[in-house]
């Protein structure tokens, strides 16, 4: 590339001349390419440890004057093809004109300015985009491009310095690490390291520190395990490698691939070697902690943060903590855990101002809220820049309002992406009021009567009154809610409270009934959401209505098994509004749909909600607070799981390793998680445990788990199998009892399957709670996710294995590979799948990796995929013939017409070829040079249709009634008489060339269906039928088996037996042409034409002289030419000429015409007088311009139609055809096309060479490219 002119001191220095003229020098750098010597190896190493420019360019361009010593770099070049093109431009352009300078610094400022306009000239439509990297970024993005093979599309992140251990020697360099791979590539005095590792391969990914490796990053795949270390920054690039894998393991999850954001705000200044994509990889890291800690939509962005103070009325004091700004909240997090945290959205604020800066009081904002609270944050940095960027957020939030719980309007805000625009309130009433508002205002907000949304929660529908209302429980209960009344005051109520230590404390000591509700929504966020998308549930609601699908089917099934003992679920009222919620959410996201659990789960949410509500708490769960536990495999369930393994390993040590050899561990936790111990624990009891999880998050799930074990600790010990283990805990659970509860005791069904003869003692659900919090409260969030990535790489790669065990045992007795053949091609085919998934296809990701398929269909490749694939793997090596070849094998494989292959389809074709017998193979081979697989495109049965309609005598049809060879001998030797008789097995004719009697019937018919239909009909069900035996395959016209004959030319053409196969081919294929000239003249209506007589006394065939002849039919008819002699050489050279010589545009348009030519009736064909006359051309009527000049004709002579001049349609030859049986006779004569066929291939090698080629291929060096000859000047 071009330059700005840049001054070079020592010119010479590292560098080789070789080339140069009076103005221009052509170097190159020392230790690139042949030659160079210990300088050059040392050079090179350099190179690579210090990340020098040259490593990327190797080649450059200086300008230069006699007179001077100072040189100009004005070009540089990846390789010799670049720099030439740029030095040849100079000599073409420059040479003349520089000559006619007399002062030599006219020359140098001419040059600059020249090269100055090529550059402005280049960058003049240049996008902005590509001005965000730094040139020395861009450097290295080139340079990875160029060592490792990548294509344009694989974006660089970030690169980083650092040794890999090879062994137990460290190799310097430098790692790579792009979107969808890992890199590392070392130079060391002549020996290069290049290591290529996809993200989807990565098996484990761990910081540790040991002796060998001090500080290192452990990176492990399948294969082998690979060590990087002395890195300047481990943990930013380890934190990285993390956010890398994770995207590649949501992409082998759910096809959620890496999409870079558009909207990235730039940085306010220039930051050095960092990309755009590092920096959209922060931001999203930043967000998705935000979102987490304040449990907000998933669709909030982090604007920004800044430290400060917050003045807490609640103790009188100023709190240091960090203030957050997003686009739709502003929320505060304290210094120190759990003091204090706030949550404003920006749909209740009403005032932002400044206040007067004091000492006591530095750079205080006051921000006031919709009801009357307000909060004051001082201490900030840039408070003017903070106010600004908080109006701007007020500004875009829309204006329109609702009536709130409390009477009083807010603002709402549109919906995300995928939620509805603007609502328009008359239309569709107001959203409903949740239960604990509607109790302190006796209020509820006016709904539109066609909305099928309950507006109570169903406990105080189906409430059982205790006739003591002063019991000790309800005064309990009294006092409970009292002291959420008095946080209420005191902290505030709603999304803006302050939250505390304190109302930690309220939620351990449990929720009153009348609040739970409201405090569900208000702690896990699904509030925000409700309010933020009013009237979205009614429109699911009313759009899934009367609507089926599997996830219906489901969701049907189980509405009856959910919390049967509860009376809410035994009328049709509590069924109606499970179906309502359980159907909106599964087609709000049908990538989960419905997962058993959900059921259990949702039913409980709405005894304490009415269904909208309920609905925004499933959003809640399944998609922010258990993330992945509820799609078909139960990811985030089995990942949770694993976690739960490494607690207890890390808490509970001795009980974890007796568990482990039971393996009770991963059997009793699944449930637990699925459905937050509703399922396994009392009613009464779980449902603290799900007032904490709201609270906390999935911390709790782990503490309450892992005090449960501790319990159990001895009796678990003691037991001897894992079934005693589970009846353990089983009872254990069923009599985790709340004692405080008001509600009648509800039956556990799973406390009746498991009660024994001794009754344990009961266990206070608050005891369990707050010993979980007091020897278990030690468990951060943030080691939990750090636990999760781990064990999500575990997880997906065994699932992954799984799929492919499960596809090998389903396609096993399918084919003949072995189990570990099948493994191994399903890796490439899944490879080859992925690659398409982020280098870019002919399909969508969501095309060729549909999740709802059985795991035989789930990966698909399209065709290009496939031919790269066939070409890497096929046993028939045709050269540059494998690409049509591949193109007709995808066709033949696509039963279902969608342009995509599944594995079980791709594995079908290629065992026949590697494992078929000899007929087996021909047939394959036979229906490669057929429709569909000859068609090169798709075309509809009505285009098909349509085609003909216009044009019926572009093309004909191939001849129905042929002879089979021993029929042709048969009623060769028979009588004039019996020849078309009954025992010919060929319709009688009448004087017109006619059948008298099926033959009118169908012509009649054919009458009746002038527009086709009866042939397509015909011809559909011919398809329809996929159980065909050799004598149901369609018969071969002449443009078909010429194609075929190409394909076996170019089939032997790498052979050891090429000659001996030659030769056999070229006697099959000159038989077959003889057979199928004969066969066509007892077919062709011109043969048929009666005598001066009237009357048919033979089957009479034109002589050499123009006229008809009985005997003519007989005429080196069925004897095949000698083997030995120049005769035989001749046609077998000729043969192969012609085969080589097709032109590939004329041989699409002839399989066309072929395949269309299938579906017109035989009737058409023998109607039709104008297509009886036909010519014989080297026994098979050969198209002439496919023909050498020393071709040798057998039979009948025509002369070749004048040079230049294309062939018709109509000059195809329609009545000649042969059958799938006489190609298989006529091979069969041939034992070295028997032992060709016969001999069965290894894939194994073929597997082995696409693996090194995949390795090979990311290498790509440029000593290919054309050479330069040094001269002087």
């Amino acid at each position: 590339m071009w330059l700005s002119p840049e001054e070079v001191l020592l010119a010479r220095a590292l560098w080789l001349t070789e080339r140069a003229n009076p103005f221009f020098v052509l170097q190159r750098r020392k230790g690139h390419g042949g030659g160079g010597g210990l300088a050059g190896l040392l050079v090179g190493t350099l190179d690579v440890v210090l990340d020098s420019s040259a490593r990327v360019a190797p080649y450059r361009i200086l300008h230069q004057t006699q007179d001077s010593q100072v040189y100009w770099t004005i070009a540089c070049g990846t390789s010799r093809r670049e720099i030439t093109g740029h030095w040849e431009w100079l000599e073409v352009n420059l040479l003349q004109t520089l000559s006619v300078f007399e002062n030599e610094e006219d020359v140098t400022t001419f040059i600059k300015g020249k090269v100055q306009g090529i550059l402005a000239e280049e960058n003049k439509n240049k996008e902005a985009k590509e001005d965000e990297d730094s040139g020395k970024f861009k450097e290295a993005e080139l340079k990875m491009g160029k060592l490792f093979g990548m294509p344009e599309v694989e974006k660089l992140v970030n690169y980083y310095s650092c040794s890999y251990w090879k062994g137990r020697v460290p190799r310097q360099g430098w790692v790579y690490l792009s979107v969808n791979h890992l890199c590392f590539y070392s130079f060391l005095l002549g020996k290069e390291v290049r290591l290529v590792i996809r993200w989807v391969d990565v098996t484990q990914l761990e910081k540790n520190a040991t002796l060998l490796f001090p500080e290192c990053i452990k990176v492990s795949t399948r294969d082998r395990e690979h060590y990087l270390s002395m890195f300047l920054n481990i943990n930013e690039t380890f934190k990285l490698m993390e956010q890398l894998a994770n995207i590649a393991m949501r992409q082998l999850l759910d096809n959620e691939g890496f999409c870079e954001d558009k909207c990235l705000p730039k940085p306010k200044k220039s930051l050095r070697n960092v990309s755009a994509l590092k920096r959209d990889l922060d931001a999203r890291a930043k967000n998705e902690r935000y979102r987490s800690t304040f449990q907000l939509p998933k669709d909030e962005r982090l604007d920004g943060h800044t430290e400060c103070t917050l003045w807490t009325p609640f103790n009188k004091t100023h709190i240091m903590g960090q203030m957050f700004v997003s686009n739709n909240y502003i929320c505060f997090s304290s210094r120190e855990e759990d003091v204090c945290s706030l949550i404003i959205p920006l749909r209740e604020v009403t005032i932002v101002e400044k206040a007067d800066s004091s000492s006591v009081l530095p750079s205080p904002l006051s921000i006031s809220t919709k009801n009357k609270m307000t909060f004051l944050f001082a201490n900030l940095k840039d408070r003017d820049f903070l106010v600004q960027r908080i109006s701007d957020f007020l500004q875009r939030t829309p204006s329109r309002r609702r009536y709130s719980k409390t009477g009083q309007q807010s603002p709402n805000s549109t919906g995300p992406e995928g939620f509805p625009g603007p609502w328009d309130m008359s239309a569709t009433g107001l959203a409903a009021a949740s239960p604990g508002a509607a109790s302190d205002n006796g209020q509820t907000a006016h709904r539109d009567d066609t909305a099928p949304t309950a507006t109570r929660a169903l406990m105080a529908i189906f409430r059982k009154e205790s006739p003591e209302e002063l019991n000790p429980k309800m005064a309990k209960e009294k006092m409970k809610e009292e002291s959420w009344n008095i946080h209420f005051f005191e902290f505030g109520r709603g999304v803006c409270m302050y939250r505390t230590s304190k109302t930690r404390d309220l939620v351990l000591k449990g929720m009153p009934e009348s609040l739970r509700g409201e405090l569900w929504l208000l702690f896990s966020g699904a509030q925000n959401e409700m309010v933020t998308h009013p009237g979205y549930y009614s429109d699911l609601v009313q759009e899934s209505m009367g609507k089926c699908n599997l996830a219906t089917e489901e969701i049907e099934r189980d509405l009856h098994r959910s919390m049967p003992e509860h009376p809410a679920f035994q009328n049709e009222m509590g069924i109606a509004a499970l179906r309502r919620v359980l159907t909106a959410y599964a087609f709000r996201n049908p990538n989960i749909g419905y997962c058993q659990a959900m059921n259990i789960v949702t039913s409980v949410l709405l005894l304490y909600c009415n269904e909208e509500e309920a609905f925004w708490l499933l959003i809640a769960l399944c998609e922010r607070m258990l993330p992945d536990y509820y799609n078909t495999r139960v990811v985030g369930a089995l990942v949770d799981q694993g976690v739960f393994e490494d607690l207890t390993r890390d808490h509970l040590p001795l009980l974890y390793e007796w568990m482990q050899e039971l393996g009770v561990i991963s059997t009793i936790s699944l449930s637990w998680f699925l459905t937050l111990f509703l399922s396994v624990m009392p009613f009464e009891s779980a449902v603290m445990v799900v007032d904490c999880f709201f609270y906390e998050g999935i911390k709790v799930i782990f503490q309450v788990s892992l005090a449960v074990l501790e319990a159990n600790m001895e009796k678990l010990l003691s037991c001897s199998d894992e079934g005693e283990a589970m009846t353990i805990l089983g009872r254990y659970l069923d009599n985790v009892c709340n004692k405080q509860s008001t509600s009648p005791p509800i039956p556990h069904l799973h406390a009746l399957l498991t009660n024994g003869n001794d009754i344990p003692p009961q266990i206070d659900i608050f005891e369990l709670i707050k010993s979980s919090y007091e020897k278990f409260g030690t468990i951060r969030a943030d080691a939990i996710e750090q636990m999760r990535f781990k064990q999500r790489l575990k997880v997906i790669q065994t699932l992954e294995d799984t799929a492919k065990r499960s596809v090998v045992r389903a396609i096993l007795t399918d084919t003949a590979f072995s189990i570990e053949e099948l493994e191994e091609l399903y890796v490439l085919f899944k490879a080859k799948h992925m690659m398409s998934c982020y280098w870019g296809g002919s399909s969508s990701a969501a095309d060729r990796h549909d999740l709802s398929q059985p795991y035989l269909e789930q990966y698909r490749i399209d065709a290009e995929q496939f031919r790269e694939l066939f070409v890497a793997l096929s046993p028939w090596t045709c050269g540059p013939h494998s690409q049509v070849l591949a193109s007709r094998m995808f066709r033949l494989l696509d039963l279902n017409r969608d342009s995509l292959i599944s594995f079980k389809e791709f594995v079908t074709g290629l065992s026949g070829m590697y494992h078929g017998d000899l007929i087996e193979k021909l047939k394959m081979l036979y229906k490669l040079h057929l429709p569909p697989a000859l068609w090169p495109e798709e075309e509809s049965a009505l285009e098909a249709a349509h085609y003909f309609t216009e044009d019926p005598l572009a093309d004909v049809s191939h001849a129905t009634y042929l002879l089979s060879d021993m029929d042709f001998l048969l009623s060769c030797g028979d009588s004039d008489a019996n020849v078309g008789g009954e025992g010919s097995g060929l319709p009688v004719r009448d004087g017109n060339g006619n059948g008298n009697g099926n033959g009118k019937q169908r012509k009649d018919e054919k009458a009746a269906s002038q527009d086709y239909r009866y042939h397509l009909r015909m011809w559909a069900r011919e398809k329809e039928d996929p159980k065909e035996n050799i004598k149901e395959l369609t018969k071969m016209n002449q443009e078909q088996f010429i194609e075929m004959c190409k394909t076996l030319y170019n089939l032997f053409s790498e052979d050891p037996a090429e000659a001996e196969l030659y030769q056999a081919i070229a006697t099959v294929a000159t038989l077959l042409l003889q057979i199928g000239e004969v066969g066509k003249q007892f077919s062709s209506p011109a043969a048929r034409r009666p005598n001066s007589d009237g009357d048919h006394q033979g089957w009479s065939v034109r002589g050499e002289d123009g006229a008809c002849t009985p005997e003519a039919a007989l005429v080196g008819g069925v004897r095949p030419p000698p083997r030995a002699g120049g005769e035989s050489e001749g046609a077998g050279d000729a043969a192969r000429a012609q085969v080589e010589g097709a032109r590939p545009a004329e041989r699409a348009a002839r399989e066309r015409e072929a395949s269309a030519a299938q579906l017109l009736s035989d009737e058409e064909a023998r109607d039709d007088t104008s297509m009886s006359s036909y010519s014989m051309v080297s026994s098979g009527s050969l198209p002439c311009e496919d023909i050498s000049e020393d071709t040798v004709l057998v039979g009948c002579e025509q002369a070749a139609p004048p040079e230049g001049v294309p062939r018709q349609a109509g000059n195809v030859d329609a009545a000649w055809s042969i059958s799938f049986e006489q190609i298989l006779a006529s091979v069969l004569t041939e034992p070295a096309l028997v032992g060709f066929f016969e001999k069965r291939g290894e894939v194994g090698p073929k597997v082995a060479k696409c693996k090194s080629q995949r390795a090979m291929e990311r290498q790509v060096s440029s000593s290919s490219d054309q050479e330069l000859s040094p001269t002087s000047g």
